[in-house]
């Protein structure tokens, strides 16, 4: 009788084994990434949340516009035409804030599909503005792109207007103010971005540490890098006189970010400290999957060494998308590593990041 048992047990095991390697195997075809995107985006534009010009909805159609550009489903230009005739095609209304740019990649993106000045003109008046007005500093805001987070923001939208207009000056203030970010917030022995100089390691009392005594790095900020990386990195000619820069950038958060994902395919909200941050993020880890699966498409990271990590987090992130179609476990709008947010939190932005790793994942030759 107990070997009838043991016999059932195992038949049973081998039998769910292989349906959740089916199931695995079903997230990487075609049909299933693009239904997911579809399910994702629709379920989020019937869930508004913010102002459409914010910030989160800056990241929000950055995903929707690689969506568009990956599968050409006129879902994803139908949202972005609606969403810049109800903005009126203008920016967030502050010339110097990088989050009130992001909204504007969008816009470029259309314009160039349409090409009606109308989608360009606020966003040129905009920024040409801002290569001439100084910046204002206070306390942390030591530098105009004082924050990680503005490196996703911001310098897409400059490059992507440099390309649009067929004039330098966009991106060359991109290069001035990138390179004062990442001398100011860049740690060269973790290979990884502090948010800002309040989590900078300065010797003093104030200094700031994780449980486990280690730096603190926050997943999503990270990630804003990485993603805003690949968006900028896109616009560069090849003989661009920083592409080599920002490619090495790059390239050595690649490394470091891939050591750090964990057994379930995901990253946890502080980088260094996943233990006491369980549980899987999702804007962090879709802007890492984004990223690491668009490095991998254009011959920029080794496909042996990174498609067993970007398909293991594929995985991870289908996992957190909810029965009702939209992506869960988000952190919400923070600047540091937090444990608040459960499988039922949903932000924007996460949505966002998922798409831009969908749109990557469906170009992706997974042999």
């Amino acid at each position: 009788m107990k070997n009838k048992l043991l016999s059932l047990f195992l038949c049973i095991s081998i039998i769910a084994g292989m349906s959740a390697s089916n199931k695995n195997n079903d997230i990487f075809k075609t049909k299933h990434i693009k239904q997911t995107m579809l399910n994702a985006i629709k379920w989020q534009l019937n869930h508004p949340q913010y102002e459409l010009w914010d910030w989160t909805n800056g990241a929000f159609y950055a995903g929707v516009s690689a969506a568009y550009k990956t599968t050409k489903d006129k879902t994803y230009m139908t949202a972005m035409m609606d969403m810049g005739e109800k903005n009126e095609w203008k920016p967030g209304p502050r010339t110097m804030h990088a989050d009130d740019h992001a909204i504007a990649q969008t816009y470029i993106d259309v314009y160039r599909v349409k090409k009606d000045p109308k989608m360009l003109a606020p966003i040129q008046k905009m920024m040409d503005d801002f290569l001439v007005e100084p910046f204002k500093t206070t306390g942390v805001e030591v530098i105009t792109w004082w924050w990680c987070d503005a490196l996703f923001m911001g310098p897409p939208a400059l490059a992507k207007l440099s390309a649009a207009t067929n004039n330098p000056k966009y991106m060359e203030k991109c290069d001035v103010l990138f390179r004062e970010c990442y001398d100011l917030l860049f740690d060269k022995k973790e290979h990884l971005f502090a948010r800002d100089l309040y989590f900078k390691i300065k010797g003093e009392p104030t200094d700031r540490y994780e449980k486990n005594g280690q730096k603190v790095f926050w997943s999503r900020g990270n990630g804003w890098v990485m993603g805003g990386l690949v968006l900028m990195i896109n616009e560069l000619p090849k003989d661009h006189k920083t592409r080599g820069f920002y490619i090495d950038v790059f390239k050595e958060m690649a490394q470091r970010v891939a050591s750090l994902q964990q057994e379930d395919g995901l990253w946890r909200a502080s980088l260094l400290d996943p233990a006491s941050f369980p549980g899987g993020e999702s804007s962090g880890s879709g802007f890492y999957t984004y990223a690491l699966a668009w490095g991998i498409n254009n011959g920029i990271l080794d496909k042996n060494e990174f498609l067993p990590v970007v398909k293991k987090a594929w995985v991870g992130l289908n996992g957190l998308i909810q029965p009702e179609g939209y992506v869960g476990w988000c952190q919400p709008i923070g600047y540091d590593p937090r444990k608040n947010f459960k499988a039922e939190s949903s932000q924007v932005y996460g949505t966002g990041a998922f798409l831009l790793a969908g749109s990557e994942m469906l170009k992706l030759k997974l042999k």
